[in-house]
């Protein structure tokens, strides 16, 4: 392989999810129906809970917000690697690079920090119920997303321009189906201890405080459900978080497979396969696992399907 620098030649090649050709038509359908999925579930959740009255609540203000960072980030990757299983080469420029990578950190981040002002939100209703409305206000909840999406951005900013401040003359060809820190460092010339620092700092960071707040809301709750004399409280209570718990389970339990796994077993391939789940898998199944059990959620649904028919019958 012909070594380039990419200051010069200003492009990556991605070499994708896989390269066999006899793969490739069947992965583009799988993966053009997943994104389809994605789109429509996702906005279905971003639209149904800013047009239904019974639906303005701190509790779909957050999940509003979560479907947009899913539709986000699913965006950012899945129409470019759609690209790569018809393209003999997928290109991406150099700059685009640079805004895959940028939307890419902020949107994930932005995740990691909404999910757990859902959780709180979720501690605050089931503890603090009679006070609910008082606590989550709408300012606090537009001051929690602004503050993620505020922080996300930057920290998006400082971590794009470190590593692209790199010399990339090793190859241009880039092992993943998108622009990632760990693809990248392995291609570059230059020294990447201040970059792998602020990354693993940054990264410990998010992942670390971001649990630690769901963890600590999920004992709260749990240990108020325990005092609960009533067995349909309890049940009602547990419900209204079962969905959250889910989402994060999957969400916390794939980055800390991608991330926390020994570096003698750590291999692109793998990162490829996990990296596939959590961006374009987590993102399908979130609308569903917070609407097929949500009774709100599927009483919105029929009122707008009625809505729908009595304005074309």
């Amino acid at each position: 392989m012909r070594n380039h620098n990419v200051t010069y030649n200003s492009e990556f090649i991605l070499m994708g999810i896989t390269d066999s050709p006899e793969l490739q038509g069947p992965l583009f359908v799988v993966f053009f129906l997943n994104y389809m999925a994605i789109v429509m579930g996702n906005l279905g959740l971003i639209i149904l809970t800013r047009v239904d009255s019974h639906l303005q609540t701190p509790m779909y203000f957050f999940l509003r917000h979560l479907a947009f960072v899913d539709l986000g980030y699913s965006t950012t990757i899945g129409p470019k690697m759609l690209v790569g299983f018809i393209e003999e080469k997928n290109i991406i420029s150099y700059n685009g690079c640079i805004i895959q990578l940028l939307f890419y950190v902020m949107f994930i981040a932005s995740e990691l920090f909404i999910l757990s002002a859902m959780a709180y939100d979720r501690y605050v209703a089931i503890c603090n119920p009679l006070y609910y409305m008082v606590i989550v206000s709408d300012m606090v909840c537009w001051l929690l997303v602004s503050m993620s999406y505020l922080y996300s951005t930057m920290v998006s900013l400082l971590v794009s321009v470190k590593l692209f401040q790199l010399s990339f003359c090793k190859a241009n060809v880039i092992r993943h189906f998108y622009c990632d820190s760990a693809p990248l460092l392995s291609i570059t010339c230059s020294e990447t201890s201040e970059i792998q620092q602020i990354i693993m700092f940054l990264g410990g960071f998010n992942f670390v405080s971001s649990l630690m707040i769901i963890l600590i809301s999920y004992i709260f709750i749990l240990t108020t459900i325990l005092r609960m004399n009533s067995a349909e409280g309890r049940h009602k209570a547990f419900s209204t978080f079962a969905s959250h718990l889910t989402g994060v389970v999957i969400f916390y339990g794939t980055i800390i497979f991608i991330y926390l796994q020994p570096q003698s077993s750590h291999s692109f391939d793998t990162d490829k396969i996990a990296s596939v789940f959590y961006t374009l898998v987590i993102p399908m199944l979130n609308p569903l696992i917070y609407s097929l059990r949500n009774k709100e959620v599927k009483g919105a649904l029929r009122r707008l399907f009625k809505k729908l028919h009595s304005l074309c019958f």
